[in-house]
């Protein structure tokens, strides 16, 4: 499935719901039977057996995950007693593992291990076919249902002490028409369930859904970048506004702290004894936005007698 809707999690979770145990590895192309099988290593001034993550879950009967299976080359074929579910030879150290009740071999992947064509996921090798028909059973996880990630969402924001509901509905609504766009070719992006978690913890640091959205759409181009932004104003007027604000608003007040009274002074920023906030003008924050965006700045769009312009 695509990048971030939540493959590993969901193996992650019901391991937790059924109080199983789970091991995880994750795979990249330099992974080899050492490094899952188990090797020698120097302890304490003497070389000692140590049994990888795949023996450590075969003994104990656990689950395997092999995260992101699909980075991995040839030196991952020493799995294939293992996938075949049989009891497994340790060469290097000439005994016999034979699984435990309950061992259970997951994978994940962004693709079905014949690489990535249009670059999308870099890296990633095409699978010896042996290999993958020792998998039994191949699920496709698409991302989840707007119901199913406004759930995900809650309790993503009830964790991080947010209560805003509406905030999660305008999210799942915008995620879900992005991924509409994606399937039928209109855009090269998506919006992924993981990028949603990560709005939600930006969110809960500065306290600003622009703030938020921009940290999270920044990992993309900026014609992107404004495209998803434009979309999510479309679907939450309160952050059109809040956009609209900045842009021609005569003032922008600053949350400044102590430590950065003089840091902010030495901009250019003036002193407001009576709102006791330091501010700029509109203009100065708008010819450095990003400099400004620092100091969680606010937009002040109506003048009364105290302001000193």
């Amino acid at each position: 499935g695509l990048s971030g809707n939540g493959k590993t999690t969901m193996i992650e979770q019901v391991c937790a719901k059924n109080s199983r145990p789970w091991v995880r590895v994750n795979i990249t192309k330099q992974t080899n039977e050492d490094d899952l099988m188990g090797g020698f290593r120097l302890i304490d001034g003497e070389t000692v057996w140590v049994d990888g993550p795949v023996t450590v879950a075969a003994k104990s009967g656990a689950v395997l995950c092999l995260d992101e299976v699909d980075l991995g080359g040839a030196l991952m074929m020493c799995l294939q007693p293992v996938l075949e579910g049989k009891a497994f030879y340790l060469k290097k150290i000439r005994q016999w593992v034979t699984p435990a009740a309950g061992f259970t071999v997951f994978a994940t992947a962004n693709t079905k291990g014949k690489g990535s064509d249009d670059g999308r996921f870099a890296h990633t090798n095409v699978q010896n076919e042996a290999f993958l028909d020792r998998f039994a059973i191949t699920m496709e996880q698409d991302y989840p249902t707007p119901g199913v990630e406004k759930r995900i969402l809650n309790k993503v924001f009830k964790s991080l002490g947010l209560d805003d509901s509406e905030f999660v509905t305008h999210l799942t609504k915008w995620a879900d028409i992005t991924r509409k766009a994606f399937n039928e070719g209109a855009i090269s992006e998506v919006i992924s369930t993981r990028r949603l978690e990560t709005i939600a913890k930006s969110y809960a640091m500065f306290g600003d859904k622009k703030k938020a959205m921009g940290y999270a759409l920044g990992r993309f181009d900026a014609e992107t970048k404004d495209a998803f932004m434009d979309l999510y104003e479309k679907i939450d007027a309160d952050v059109r506004e809040e956009v609209d604000h900045f842009a021609t608003c005569e003032r922008v007040n600053l949350a400044t702290t102590f430590e950065q009274k003089d840091e902010v002074k030495g901009m250019g920023a003036k002193w407001d004894a009576a709102a006791r906030t330091w501010w700029v003008s509109g203009d100065t924050y708008r010819a450095d936005t990003e400099t400004w965006s620092k100091y969680a700045p606010t937009a002040v769009v109506e003048n009364t007698e105290d302001c000193p312009f």
